[in-house]
């Protein structure tokens, strides 16, 4: 979610209703644009059942515990020395391996992703040792073999045909959501949709933030969740990470895209350096699932990072996928509409990665 923009012309209904029509012709044009991919993924030790270097590990039973940097984080081995969890120094959430599961999304995709991997949040910032607390060996005997919904499964209930659900009060808290409701007035620079639907929106109900502040959500942004109020809404208000009423009241995951990746919550796993082409990052290694990743996208945002995405994992054809909720498909999607998401290679999404967090 970018901040405000610059004007635009106004836009009207018949405007709106032709970039509508032309989005499948949009997209064709950006796969021919996207070039063969010059990022290498690399597999670096952590998930395929190979000791990494740091530390000794510590054998207790079937267990061993080993350290690997950048960022430092400590690495949990069963007896067939497969890694069980990924813990970064920090951060909170967690990888755990368990079933495999695969997540697609036939309508706007071919791409499927395959994984065992599951993130859960923690009750504290992981820090080395902390295997050895009690927080930690009450919360993994908790979620070790859990199959309760995780991040990735709170993620995928908003994508475009998901069910919804209702809680003990009526409230919606899952379903197909939209990004934003369609911009007939020229607002916000002219968009196709208009930003700013937080988590509150969507629910449709106040939600009070702990510095006092109040989100009221408005009706027209029923069942709408824009890029960072989607990563509200996974994190947040689903798996219940602290949130900020704004960027700069409270404490906690702040309101924007652009806050998010400049606040001082969990990990850079790929630091933010600046804004321009130039400041693509040169490797993308360091990514795990459950990753924040940072993008800009428009050049009316000036300084602003504009969007935000969550790291899935690698696709069948070897793709690293993120998934975020975006005004060309409208909606969180995993999809190619608008370009293709991908963060290896050249793509659309790749070109404009800038940063990445673990919270």
């Amino acid at each position: 979610m970018a901040g405000k923009k610059k004007s635009r012309p106004v836009v009207s209904g018949l405007v709106v209703l032709g970039l509508v029509a032309t989005s499948g012709y949009l997209t064709v044009e950006l796969r021919k644009q996207e070039e063969q991919g010059i990022t290498e993924v690399r597999n670096v030790g952590v998930l395929n059942g190979t000791r990494g270097s740091g530390a000794p590990s510590e054998d207790k039973g079937d267990a061993s515990w080993s350290r690997l940097e950048n960022p430092a984080r400590s690495v949990l081995r069963g007896s067939d020395g497969q890694v069980k969890a990924v813990l970064t120094d920090g951060a909170r959430t967690a990888t755990l391996t368990g079933p495999a599961r695969t997540f697609a999304e036939p309508s706007s995709t071919a791409s499927k992703v395959s994984t065992t991997d599951w993130v859960r949040l923690m009750p504290e910032p992981w820090s080395e040792g902390a295997q050895k607390e009690k927080w930690f060996k009450d919360w993994y005997a908790e979620n070790r073999d859990s199959k309760e919904d995780d991040v990735f499964a709170f993620a995928f209930q908003y994508v475009a045909g998901a069910p919804q659900k209702k809680d003990g009060q009526g409230i919606a808290f899952r379903g197909d959501a939209n990004f934003g409701p369609l911009n007939t007035s020229g607002a916000e620079g002219g968009d196709l949709r208009l930003e700013q639907s937080d988590f509150y929106d969507y629910l449709g109900v106040p939600y009070p933030f702990r510095d006092g502040a109040t989100g009221s959500p408005e009706a027209m942004r029923a069942r709408s969740l824009d890029c960072s109020g989607y990563i509200r809404m996974v994190l947040g208000y689903r798996a219940r990470y602290p949130l900020m009423s704004s960027d700069k009241s409270g404490d906690g995951l702040p309101r924007t895209a652009n806050g998010m990746a400049r606040s001082k919550q969990g990990v850079d796993v790929l630091p933010l350096t600046g804004v321009s082409v130039k400041d693509r990052p040169s490797g993308i290694d360091q990514l795990q699932p459950g990753d924040l990743v940072f993008f800009k996208l428009d050049a009316r945002t000036n300084e602003r990072l504009d969007h935000v995405g969550m790291v899935i994992g690698y696709d069948t054809e070897g793709h690293l996928i993120f998934i975020s909720s975006r005004e060309e498909v409208n909606g969180p999607t995993i999809g190619d509409i608008g370009g293709a998401s991908r963060l290896d290679g050249n793509g659309y999404y790749a070109k404009t990665l800038r940063s990445a967090k673990r919270l």
